[in-house]
């Protein structure tokens, strides 16, 4: 007969198996931040890409959909690539994100700076950003017509374009407006969005190409003046915010005489070497903001095109902008020189 404590410990490993079983059949914890996550914004305080960031942090923590902090951090110097790089030297840090705006293109291009898109990692596109043409309400320029034809009577130079730093997306948009006008204007490089948009309510500038967020504020006040946007459609809210006008009233300004178009991005990437479950944490995390009422809320009064993207379209998408600023920029003359160059198309099969 086989001893009490053998058939005891035969009994223990019985029990024991079905537990081992369950443990192996269990799926792995998913990947979830352990520290506070920093998120640069490789722009200025104020602006629409600091107030995006902002936004996300703060719903974030009110929604509870974050066990840690999520921390922002302006880094503006050079055109934007102070944030850019130091997101890119993070390799392999996953709790660093970068909100990035259209000098993700622009600033490489502009600096001479080694760096391309491809150098991070992409996780979602936010939305795309509009931009409009503003002068101060006391303007004599009631219409963007008004203001192009006092442009090209105008001696060149003459008027001031407010912008967030020589060379970035404002600065790209103003020459197409000299293009159409047919005559130089002055740029005048400032800190950010905000610092523009207050610029222009105290007339230190005759107008500005800021987003619809960054001004809205003073619309609302009466300080400031939209005269059109640069898409190929109106905006698409309905809503009355100044002077019984809305977003939706502003004509393109394709329509009044100026062949510009130009759309910004608003997306979240990470760091380089980032894992797929890490970009996957991040993504549903984004997913979980778009749903709430107060992103949608935030879309409404920022006035932007919702387009969300992930995964190999907002790969192609990048692609697609990098070539596009590529081409826009040497045209402008803003390129610096030897400035890493959008990827090459790929090859068709």
């Amino acid at each position: 007969m086989m001893p009490i404590f053998c058939r005891a410990r035969l009994r223990l490993r019985a029990l024991a198996l079905p537990l081992v079983a369950a443990l192996a059949a269990a799926p792995a914890l998913a990947w979830e931040p352990t520290a506070p996550v920093e998120l640069v914004v490789p722009a200025g305080t104020g602006g629409g890409a600091d107030q995006m960031a902002r936004f996300i942090a703060q719903l974030a923590a009110s929604k509870q959909l974050l066990r840690q902090p999520i921390n922002v951090v302006n880094k503006p110097g050079n055109s934007g690539m102070d944030g850019l790089m130091d997101v890119k030297a993070a390799k392999g840090d996953p709790h660093k994100l970068v909100i990035t705006l259209s000098n993700l293109f622009t600033a490489p291009l502009a600096t001479g700076i080694d760096f391309n898109w491809r150098d991070i990692t992409p996780v979602q596109m936010l939305a795309l950003d509009q931009f409009v043409l503003w002068v101060s309400a006391g303007s004599p320029h009631k219409t963007a017509k008004d203001l192009v034809g006092a442009l090209r009577s105008a001696p060149p130079g003459t008027f001031k374009l407010g912008g967030t730093g020589s060379k970035q997306e404002d600065q790209l948009i103003g020459v197409l407006l000299e293009t159409a006008a047919a005559t130089r204007i002055t740029y005048v490089p400032l800190k950010g969005g905000g610092d523009v948009a207050r610029a222009l309510a105290a007339g230190e500038v005759d107008m500005t190409v800021n987003n619809p967020i960054e001004a809205e504020a003073l619309w609302r006040q009466g300080k400031l003046r939209p005269l059109c946007v640069f898409d190929g459609q109106r905006l698409a809210y309905p809503g009355k915010l100044a002077d019984g006008q809305g977003w939706a009233d502003l004509p393109t300004c394709m329509s009044v005489g100026i062949p510009a178009q130009y759309l910004m991005l608003r997306g979240i990437f990470t760091t380089p070497g980032a894992t797929p479950e890490q970009v996957a944490f991040y993504s549903g995390l984004l997913d979980k903001l778009r749903a709430t009422p107060e992103w949608k809320d935030f879309m409404v009064r920022g006035a932007f095109k919702q387009t969300a993207m992930t995964g190999p379209g907002f790969v192609d998408w990048l692609d697609k902008e990098a070539r596009y600023h590529n081409v826009m920029m040497r045209e402008a003359k803003l390129k610096a020189g030897p400035a890493t160059a959008a990827p090459p198309a790929p090859a068709k099969k």
